[in-house]
């Protein structure tokens, strides 16, 4: 049950003591039952407790962490970028405006656009398309 064999004669250990402190009450029948029992709960109580024990030492563990913690400044600068994006997007005209804030500024898919607006994925794609370059005039425009 705890995979490891040192940590599995520690259980025996633990089994056979708590069974000792435990014999006055024991009624004398299903000896094997009982010890049974009481190995599974001793085993079931390690397992939980080192869960939570465990230190994660593998180098990927660390990585992924290190990739989701953002610097203040990453965060800052990404905000500013998004806000830039929807900004650049609310000056298109409709419907090129909702499709463009939708996919570049909520990361929507264009088959979840479709979906939501229930129009053709091809109409959709077609829209991005021109919004994108729309935008693109629009930043060339601000340099």
């Amino acid at each position: 049950m705890v995979r490891n064999a040192f940590d599995a004669e520690d259980m025996t250990q633990e089994v056979f003591l708590s069974a000792y402190k435990k014999l006055a009450d024991f009624d004398g029948n299903h000896e094997k039952a009982w010890l049974c029992k009481i190995a599974v709960n001793k085993c079931l109580d390690f397992l939980k407790q080192s869960g939570r024990r465990s230190i994660p030492t593998e180098e990927s563990y660390f990585l992924a962490i290190q990739e989701e913690a953002l610097t203040p400044e990453e965060n800052y600068l990404q905000k500013e970028s998004k806000q830039w994006v929807y900004a650049l997007c609310m000056k298109l005209k409709s419907p090129y405006k909702e499709v463009a804030v939708d996919h570049f500024y909520y990361e929507l898919s264009v088959q979840e656009i479709a979906g939501r607006s229930k129009k053709p994925v091809k109409t959709i794609q077609t829209q991005v398309y021109r919004s994108k370059a729309l935008m693109r005039k629009y930043m060339e425009r601000s340099r």
